[in-house]
């Protein structure tokens, strides 16, 4: 298989648009399109229920708001600009503090944020103070503080609703501007991943939860339980709600000004249920919890060992399915205590180690660091050098590999870092992946050569490239003729190339191509420094 061949597909894939979305279960705000819903397993339709009529809770309607977006997504491919201007369109709910809550992906990226109240004809300008873009929630905060003069908060429930009780979904999903609400019962409530490491409780109903709901909140009785979040695309009557636990915790974290996240472990453990396993650590009938399958560290200080087997978090039992009860008929993952528990920065567990308990004092710790990050909000870094275009890889960036099944096929088997070191941790040699994000635009300097779109950069001039930061400064410091590229794949071509002529061309290029900057200001300071 040749190179060219490797270079076409991946420049085909990303000229024919890739999808920037979310993944199949987000409801998305009124004028964001959904990506391909992937295919989802049968769902039985749920046994038909009598119609019951929403309760007439005028303070809560009053304060259901429905919010205006203008959204500018950052674009991976040609870093130098946005993408084209988006009217979105979603809900939020008033909260304490003069303040609304709503959906982060309801105004992440937003350049203009409007709220308009029931019944009003009138929007007013808001902006975002706050946001967690892993657990989806934003609060705003509205430049005429007297909006809320009679609107109140809405009060919110201190406790998890229990499964099959009533509530009733209020927000404005699309298809017309009133305020709407939708009625169903709680499937389940479940501790579940949200986003890379950001893990949480997720309330299912069946109450239908479509696009311009996000952000609106959901009742019981008279009380807000939670945030609606997203619908499963290909199902019907599934909806997913952010419960006020949740909501609490986030509130809390943001109260200094900055969102810093949930403590985490990071140890792979595995569940305790095969008897050759149970057999193999020689554990008496009555232990129960989940086995440590690889520590996060190997060194000797870190409290996790291979093969221990922890049986607590806190005072929590856990059982062999890794497991812990929430209540008396509820059990969740036994993570899910972690951010009851943790003090200090620790989590204590008691773990079976040598047929033994013993406590232990884990580091709780904030998301692992990676190799290929996503944006979390920003826009990308990107540094234009002759017809060549330098980006870090994101994740935003290889989604034009990891929605492609060919994609992902093609590049493993070119053994490309954008896929074998996808879940790697930066460290001294490599702090970031370097790539070719865009197209070469065209000139005589790379004639001959394939397009090295999507490529990873392994070094310049013999130096490996640390970093996209330190790749300015390799070109900025090099004083020989020519300019040699080696890229990090098992197939395909290095580049030698003029560097004189190609700081010529520089301006030229950028002048043809309507570009303002040659990089963005992060790296044009690292350019323009000596």
């Amino acid at each position: 298989m040749t190179q060219l061949r490797l270079t076409a597909l991946a420049a085909a894939l990303v000229l024919s648009g890739p999808a920037h979305a979310q993944d199949g279960v987000a409801a998305y705000p009124q004028g964001v399109p959904a990506p391909a819903p992937a295919t989802a397993p049968a769902v039985a339709p749920a046994p038909a229920r009598p119609a019951v009529p929403a309760p007439a809770l005028p303070a809560v309607e009053n304060s259901v708001v429905k919010i205006f977006a203008t959204i500018r997504r950052p674009d991976p491919y040609k870093p130098w600009t946005k993408a084209s201007p988006a009217d979105v369109t979603g809900s939020g709910v008033i909260i304490e503090g003069r303040r609304i809550l709503t959906n982060a992906h309801v105004v992440g990226y937003a350049s203009q944020v409007e709220v308009q109240a029931s019944q009003s004809g009138d929007k007013v300008p808001a902006r975002v103070i706050a946001v967690a873009r892993g657990l989806d929630l934003a609060v705003l905060e509205l430049d005429d503080p007297s909006f809320f003069d009679k609107r109140p908060p809405v009060p919110r429930a201190p406790v998890l609703p229990d499964v099959r009780q009533q509530v009733f979904a209020y927000g404005y999903p699309v298809g017309g501007n009133s305020l709407s609400t939708t009625t169903g019962i709680v499937s389940r409530v479940e501790f579940v991943n949200y986003g890379a490491f950001s893990s949480g409780l997720r309330i299912q109903i069946d109450a239908p939860i479509n696009p311009g709901n996000s952000g609106g909140p959901v009742v019981a009785g008279d009380k807000m339980i939670g945030l609606a979040f997203s619908g499963l695309v290909n199902a019907q009557n599934i909806g997913y709600v952010i419960p006020n636990e949740e909501i609490e915790l986030f509130l809390r974290d943001v109260a200094d000004g900055r969102y810093d996240g949930k403590p985490l472990m990071h140890d792979s453990v595995q569940t305790l249920e095969n008897p050759a396993l149970r057999q193999f650590l020689k554990l008496d009938k009555s232990v129960e919890g989940s086995v440590v399958h690889k520590p996060y560290r190997t060194d000797a200080a870190w409290p996790l060992k291979e093969w221990d087997v922890i049986t607590h978090i806190g005072e929590y039992p856990i059982d062999n399915q890794g497991m812990v009860k929430l209540g008396s008929n509820l059990r969740v993952r036994f993570q899910y205590r972690i951010q009851q528990v943790a003090k200090n920065g620790v989590i204590p567990l008691t773990v079976v180690r040598d047929g033994k308990p013993v406590k232990v004092a884990l580091p709780a710790i904030g998301a692992r660091p990676l190799l290929i990050s996503d944006l979390n909000g920003a826009y990308p870094s990107y540094f234009i050098y002759g017809p060549l275009v330098f980006s870090r890889a994101t994740t935003e960036f290889t989604s034009f590999v990891s929605n492609s099944v060919q994609g992902m096929n093609l590049y493993a088997f070119n053994a490309s870092p954008l896929v074998t070191q996808r879940g790697d941790s930066p460290g001294a040699e490599r702090e970031e992946l370097v790539v070719i994000s865009a197209p070469f635009f065209p000139h005589r300097l790379v004639s001959g050569y394939s397009n090295r779109f999507g490529s990873v950069l392994e070094s310049v001039n013999g130096k490996p490239v640390r970093s996209l930061q330190h790749l300015v400064e390799l070109l900025r410091d090099l004083k020989d003729e020519q300019l040699v590229l080696r890229f990090d794949q098992r197939y395909g071509e290095s580049m030698v190339l003029p560097r004189k002529a190609m700081l010529e061309a520089t301006e030229a290029i950028l002048s043809d191509n309507g570009i303002r900057m040659q990089g963005s200001e992060d790296m044009m300071k690292v350019w323009s420094s000596k």
